[in-house]
């Protein structure tokens, strides 16, 4: 059980999103990033586990809640597999929206659902390799899309800078756009952004309050979701898994966490407070 207080969002909309949260949870929707907010960011993203306390708070919380939703640009088995998350009790409530919101995993069930993948990341895959001799990059091969990432180059951001132009020609030649990320240009279908996925499970579930965690620019679309909920009438609180590479979210958010290990706190104090 956590004994620290509930954090106290800085915005007006943020309070009254954690004030409908709290009034009735039965009716609130939690949804997360994975990578960054429910997970440290890791050099190889193989490696990316998610916190050592996340899976004890998300059983406290999870039956407390309409639903808690994990969107992510990771297969959805991946994130199932590093959060940790498949046959553990108390997780009824959990859904796994994976390649933002292409594949969705229901705890309940334990299984994947998914449309045909794109053609074009075939394609893409296909012509990386040339591309990125000697860049010093590493490619993630997620299925339906493909990450660069650019954390191991001798100067990660410089071959980030320089790649972002041929990349998005890539991608826009077979029919896909570039998502930039953390040190991560991703290459994947259009129409797949985590604020669609966000507003189809809200709408799905019929969420009274929704709060959404990010850390990174993918996450923006579903901040720009809970904008719009927000708008016709859905109260919302937008938390940022705190980070200095990335300070849009920072500057956008009702509540700012210190990366995982507070987005795990929150999570605590949020169950603790309903229970």
């Amino acid at each position: 059980m956590s004994t620290n207080a509930l954090p106290a969002p800085v915005t007006k909309a943020g309070q009254d999103g954690l004030a409908a949260l709290l009034a009735d949870p039965g009716k609130a929707l939690v949804a997360l990033d994975f990578d960054g907010t429910l997970a440290p960011i890791v050099a190889d993203p193989e490696l990316a586990r998610a916190h050592p306390n996340a899976l004890g708070a998300l059983v406290a919380l999870a039956p407390r809640v309409a639903a808690v939703a994990v969107i992510t640009g990771r297969p959805a088995e991946v994130a199932v597999r590093n959060g940790g998350f498949a046959g553990v009790p108390g997780l009824e409530h959990l859904v796994v929206l994976g390649h933002y919101g292409a594949e969705r995993w229901d705890a309940r069930s334990g299984e994947v659902t998914a449309p045909e993948a794109h053609p074009g990341v075939d394609a893409v895959r296909a012509e990386l390799p040339g591309l990125l001799e000697g860049s010093g990059t590493w490619v993630e091969d997620k299925g339906r899309a493909v990450a660069v990432h650019t954390r191991r180059a001798a100067d990660p951001q410089a071959a980030f800078d320089a790649l972002r132009e041929p990349l998005t020609g890539l991608a826009m030649r077979h029919g896909l756009i570039v998502e930039p990320g953390r040190m991560v240009l991703e290459l994947r279908p259009p129409g797949m952004d985590k604020g669609a996925a966000l507003t189809g499970f809200a709408r799905e579930i019929g969420a009274g309050s929704v709060l959404f965690a990010g850390d990174d620019l993918g996450d923006l679309p579903a901040y720009a979701a809970v904008d719009t909920l927000r708008t016709s009438g859905t109260p919302g609180l937008l938390v940022c898994s705190g980070s200095d590479e990335v300070t849009e979210l920072r500057e956008r958010a009702d509540l700012v966490v210190d990366g995982p290990e507070g987005v795990v706190e929150l999570l605590s104090v949020l169950a603790d407070r309903i229970g």
